[in-house]
């Protein structure tokens, strides 16, 4: 499949945008062997696989190289690669990485109606598993409900998943597009849940009843960065960081160990207050994760069951 697009033109970043960490540092938390970094991004280089025109922001360049390099000092055997939405429906940079991965990465893609039965085997052959649908309004502009059914409904012989991304508010008007899905179904960072909120309350309970009720439904535990109001290690002063965050990762990690996926979310797109040392955010996981087994199912056993075995 080839991936080699035109020459494109130089891409001012979004102004204020916030560049990856240059030096993150080596995590204390020592990774178990076939540990998979399950939600990270690849934005261009824009010169080789330009941005999309309708795109929301413009990021900074963030190659596979740099994220193979990454992947090797936190610890990880393997990635899966999430299309970025600044690249719409142009899969070539993601179709890139997975094919400069030696077999070590996955990848989900953007899938359109008009996508073909060709492109989605071609898509499968590249390594890519599952599709993402992305409900923020911010990121992205709306796409009708029976398309997204209609595309499930195509890629579900597939083997693939889908990927949900939404705001915790908008759940209720989600949940029966999301349990009509004839997939697996992946819901990115808990649903972005308000860890202001008492992790009891009916906000976070509405999410877990999602998972308890529907046994295809997963989670990524992940970018706390996001999701915490108290901060970033600078702003706390130690290591320990995010801890606003930890009592709702640490609910789904236990209550449904055989369903839950975490990433890095490398580069970091659109973070606003801080940029994360990817270091630190590896050695948060045995915070929500504290026992083997557990750290076993979360970073080994469940992604390479949804990414690997299909």
């Amino acid at each position: 499949m080839s991936t080699e697009p035109a020459s494109a033109p130089a891409f001012a970043v979004t102004p204020g945008w916030l560049s990856f960490h240059p030096c993150p540092s080596k995590p204390a938390f020592k990774m178990p062997r076939g540990a998979v970094d399950a939600h990270c991004h690849v934005f261009g280089p824009g010169a080789r696989f330009p941005y999309a025109p309708e795109r929301k922001y413009t990021p900074c360049d963030a190659s596979r190289e740099q994220l193979f390099a990454l992947r090797d000092l936190l610890g990880f055997e393997r990635n899966v690669i999430v299309q970025a939405t600044c690249h719409g429906s142009d899969n070539r940079a993601l179709i890139d990485a997975l094919e400069h991965s030696e077999g070590r990465a996955r990848g989900v893609a953007t899938v359109k109606h008009t996508t073909t039965d060709r492109e989605l085997e071609a898509l499968h052959v590249a390594g890519v598993r599952g599709t993402r649908f992305n409900f923020v309004k911010r990121l992205v502009d709306f796409t009708p409900r029976d398309e997204l059914l209609a595309i499930a409904q195509r890629i579900a012989p597939l083997g693939w998943h889908v990927v949900v991304y939404f705001e915790a508010c908008d759940l209720p008007e989600l949940w029966d597009l999301f349990t009509s899905l004839p997939t697996d179904v992946v819901v990115d960072h808990m649903g972005r849940p308000g860890v202001t909120q008492p992790v009891d309350g009916p906000e976070f309970r509405r999410f877990m009843r999602l998972m308890r009720e529907h046994d295809n439904v997963w989670c990524k535990v992940s970018c706390p960065e996001r999701l915490s109001v108290s901060g970033p290690p600078a702003l706390n002063g130690e290591r320990n960081a995010y801890r606003d965050v930890q009592p709702f990762a640490r609910r789904v990690v236990e209550e449904f160990p055989d369903r839950v996926l975490w990433g890095t979310d490398w580069p970091h797109p659109n973070l606003k207050s801080h940029m994360p040392d990817d270091g630190l955010l590896v050695d948060w996981v045995p915070r929500i994760a504290d026992t083997d087994a557990l750290r076993q199912r979360l970073l080994v056993d469940n992604p390479t069951r949804l990414y690997w075995t299909k």
